[in-house]
């Protein structure tokens, strides 16, 4: 498991951001925004649909994360790792995501659990 640096995890933990979340299926990629919480060095979503197919058929996904003031980038980062699906943390991942981003407690009930382990972290300031 590689370490996201501790500047970086900084970032990750404080305001809301969009991630983008790329998986793959049949030898084509899907990418799509995603709400995220990073905790205890792994990357934690809920989703369904064809993101969530495509990690059941291929567990390795990459996670782009980019913050930025007025369309000027300050930081990014891209994270690879193996996504596992964890259906019976699904309440909790959702109820942390929906803390977040400030959404109802109950929305997205219907989204299941994924945990991410990071294996590989680029990131950069600007």
């Amino acid at each position: 498991m590689a370490n996201v640096p501790d500047e970086a995890e900084d970032l990750l933990t404080g305001e809301p951001l969009v991630a983008h979340l790329a998986t793959c299926r049949d030898s084509r990629p899907h990418a799509a925004p995603i709400w995220y919480v990073y905790r205890k060095g792994r990357f934690e979503i809920a989703t369904t649909g064809e993101k969530l197919e495509n990690i059941r058929q291929n567990p390795a996904v990459a996670l782009s994360i980019q913050k930025d003031e007025d369309g000027d980038p300050q930081w990014g980062m891209t994270v690879r790792g193996t996504a596992d699906v964890v259906t019976s943390e699904s309440e909790r991942i959702n109820r942390r995501l929906n803390e977040k981003y400030g959404a109802d407690d109950d929305a997205w009930e219907e989204n299941t659990g994924v945990r991410i382990e990071v294996g590989s972290v680029d990131y950069w300031t600007y």
